[in-house]
This record gives C-alpha cells, structure tokens and sequence, in this order.
C-alpha cells in the first residue's frame, strides 16, 4: 500500500509527513551508529542469516508494544471480520491490494535491470486488473505466470547497500535501515496514491491490515504459542526471508508466501496464491 507522498504539496504532505519522518529518522540512526557497531556490520555478510541487533532493548519495547496492539485490538477486530467476510471475500481483498502494488513492483524490476520480470509483472498486473475483476481474482497465477515482489528494500541491496541493524518499527514491524527506506521510497512511486484523498488512503490501510490479520489468526496463535522467544523468532525469520529474497531471483512462491503469513502480520502483506 503507498502512503501519500511528501512530493506533492498541501494536504499530501500532511499525510505522509508523519511516517516519512519515521523512516528517514530510521536513516539517520544507521548512519550514525556508533563505531564499534559499524565495525560490527563488516564481519555480518548480507547473504548471511546472522543476526545484528545492537537496538536489542529499544527493538524489544517497540516489539512488546506491537503486541499489545495487536492483543487488545487487532485481534479481536480480526476476529469480527472473520465472522462477516466469508474466506472468498478476504482473499478478493487481499488480491486486490497486491494488485495495486503491481507498478511499485514493475518499478524495482526496471531499476534492478531485469526488463524480462517487469514485462511479465506488467502482464500479470493487465491480467488480474482486467479478467480478475480489478484484482480481486488472480487469473495470472491460475495461467501460470510467475510471481515477483520486488521492493525498493530490496533494490537497494540489489546495488550494494548494506542492510543495517535489525530495526522494529511501530506498527509496521521488523525492518532494518534499508528496508525503511526502501518501503518510504515504495510508497512516493505507489500510483494510487497519487489520485486518492487522505482518508481514502487511510481507510484503505486499515482495511487491508485487518484483513491480513483476519487471514493469519490461526497461524500466528500457532507461532506465539511454540516460541519460547517470539521476539527472536521473528527476527530470525525476518533476516533470513530477506536475505533469501536478496539471493534469489525474486520470484515468490507459496514458501515464501506461507514464511509472510507466519512471520509478522504488522509488515508484510500477505499473499495468497
């Protein structure tokens, strides 16, 4: 989903301004880490699973306080939805949101020089926005077109910039430096945006994160209940999914989709295949 962007003036600005502050203060953070940090970020290769997390205890309060609304709040309206969308409706809904990502993603194929996945994720984006009803049915998966989900997290990395620390974001969940980054450059090229109003936009988001949250419900209690440490579980997961991601070619298969469902319903968003 794109947040409004700071590039227009006015009320765009205004609506926007709060979580790109959020991100680029995120920037300033990883740049300004202190030495011995930075002298620890050499002996971590991206490809590599290990974690660095020198924000340990900030990461943690911002994880607890994620939990806790998702507890009181999330999850119950989660709940709700369940019991008023039937498991159809959900899964309209969350292709359609996945749909509207299609140019964001048509964008990180072209500046990671891969014209060959752009034109097919621009195939699949006429596909499912014109058979599949605007998205809401995935034609393009049932005719067997492959799946990328390109970010500009990922561009990034894509032309060597380093990942830094592991970073919790409110609200959005895990991330890192780059991530934030690359999701606040992601929402100045979400095409929607451009032509939707503040509360539309707004509306919009919260609609979708309840329906992934309504969509993963089972799985996560799951999760919570088999972590010892929740908190280094989806650290774990998160580091590893993003650096598999980094090393392959981008593709996204029902693993990955299953590892989004399992992983942390406040940052990705689910998708169903």
């Amino acid at each position: 989903m794109g947040l409004a962007s700071p590039a227009r003036m006015g009320g765009r600005w205004r609506a926007g301004g709060a979580w790109a502050c959020l991100m680029l203060v995120a920037a300033v953070i990883s740049w300004s880490a202190p030495a011995s940090a930075a002298d620890a970020s050499e002996s971590v290769s991206e490809p590599e699973t290990l974690v660095w997390d020198p924000w340990e205890p900030m990461n943690r309060g911002i994880f607890a306080f994620n939990m806790e609304l998702d507890e009181y709040l999330l999850e119950p309206v989660g709940r709700g939805w369940n019991f008023l969308i039937p498991e159809p409706g959900q899964k309209c809904i969350s292709h359609v949101f996945e749909n509207l990502t299609m140019p964001v993603r048509i964008g990180n194929d072209i500046l990671q020089l891969k014209p060959i996945h752009a034109i097919q994720d621009f195939f699949r984006l006429f596909a499912n926005s014109l058979l599949g009803l605007g998205g809401c049915f995935d034609v393009a998966t049932w005719r067997g077109m492959p799946n990328y989900d390109e970010d500009f997290g990922l561009t990034l990395g894509y032309w060597g910039v380093p990942s830094g620390p592991y970073l919790v974001l409110p609200f959005f969940g895990p991330s890192s430096p780059r991530d934030g980054v690359g999701r606040l450059a992601d929402s100045f090229m979400a095409v929607h945006s451009f032509f939707l109003s503040f509360p539309i936009l707004a509306g919009a988001f919260v609609i979708d994160t309840v329906n992934a949250r309504a969509m993963t419900l089972e799985e996560v209690a799951a999760e919570r209940a088999s972590a010892l440490d929740f908190y280094s579980a989806v650290r774990g997961a998160y580091v590893q999914f993003r650096s598999g991601k980094l090393r392959g070619s981008g593709e996204r298969g029902a693993e990955d989709a299953a590892l989004d469902d399992d992983l942390y319903y406040f940052d990705e968003e689910e998708d169903d295949e």
